[in-house]
């Protein structure tokens, strides 16, 4: 039966530590620049209706490096939703491809290509959840730490997809979350219920920036105004101006506070020059570890047991 990652949900705790310490293995090969070829002969189409950076290049890397071939595929070079149905294009690229990595808006498109496709299904990003970055996030901590027992994670912001990943990421691991954002910006409802039923600490949902921020270990923030939001700007900073993470918010923090961000930062706005490019900021290995935790997610899915 082949196996999708849609979302956090999908995995158990001893999922997510397997593919920690791949990722782990990975990166340690990578530095060494000692091949490491699993994938030969594999193809990955990347289906992309949104604009990339990171994604694109690390998963374009990340097969490159484990012998595969990755395709691009944007909006206008597919038919896709246009003149064919997302079903139909599934069962098509399922005779071609190995996997399929899709990144796009609406997450109900994702659902529909995974139940109609037959190869396996990465989500890279959706307006609901954004899970490759999360799981490239915690192993930024998991790697300097090897535990995520009892780790404080404050997000400050917009409720969004990250801030819904990270929801479900406190439903599989024994992290202690904590969402600071304005009223009206709050995490999708459905999310947020169905992980506090199943999650081993109490997820906190505060409008209190400093009380959140208070002796957390991690500092995590995001965009105010995501991809097709951008009308949506102008509302969105006067909204959020009390929700940034500067030099006092750091300070509240534990003294080993890692600050992350998933990138692009808008600097100045959810996070200060002085935050972002300073001794707690891992913001840019985080971004790096996209590559490691990505090639043990392609690793993990189509060669299962390797």
């Amino acid at each position: 039966m082949k196996k999708d990652f849609l979302s956090i949900r999908d995995l158990s705790a001893e999922d997510c530590f397997v593919l920690f310490n791949q990722a782990e293995e990975m990166k340690a090969r990578t530095r060494r620049r000692e091949p490491y070829r699993p994938l030969e002969g594999r193809t990955l189409g990347m289906l992309f209706t949104k604009r990339s950076t990171r994604t694109r290049v690390s998963f374009e890397v990340g097969m490159f490096q484990l012998g595969g071939h990755a395709l691009f595929l944007s909006a206008q070079d597919i038919q896709m939703g246009k003149s064919e149905t997302i079903s139909d294009t599934a069962r098509v690229l399922s005779r071609f491809l190995d996997a399929i990595m899709i990144r796009t808006f609406d997450h109900a498109d994702v659902q529909e290509l995974s139940h109609s496709a037959t190869i396996p299904v990465i989500n890279g990003l959706t307006d609901l959840l954004h899970p490759c970055q999360v799981m490239s996030d915690l192993f930024t901590w998991y790697e300097v730490h090897h535990s995520l027992e009892g780790v404080r994670i404050t997000y400050i912001g917009d409720g969004n997809n990250m801030a819904n990943s990270w929801i479900n990421a406190a439903a599989v691991l024994p992290i202690q979350l904590t969402i600071a954002c304005p009223a009206g910006y709050e995490p999708d409802a459905g999310v947020l219920a169905a992980a506090r039923e199943v999650s081993a600490h109490p997820i906190r949902i505060t409008q209190d920036v400093h009380a959140a921020a208070r002796d957390t270990d991690i500092l995590y923030t995001d965009v105010w105004a995501s991809m097709g939001q951008e009308e949506e700007a102008a509302v969105r900073r006067e909204r959020m101006k009390d929700y940034r993470i500067d030099q006092t918010v750091v300070e509240l923090a534990s003294p080993e506070c890692m600050v992350m961000h998933c990138l692009p930062a808008h600097r100045g706005d959810e996070i200060t020059d002085e935050v972002i490019d300073g001794p707690r900021s891992v913001v840019f290995e985080e971004a790096e570890n996209r590559l490691h935790m990505q090639k043990a997610i392609l690793v993990s899915l189509m060669r299962p047991g390797v």
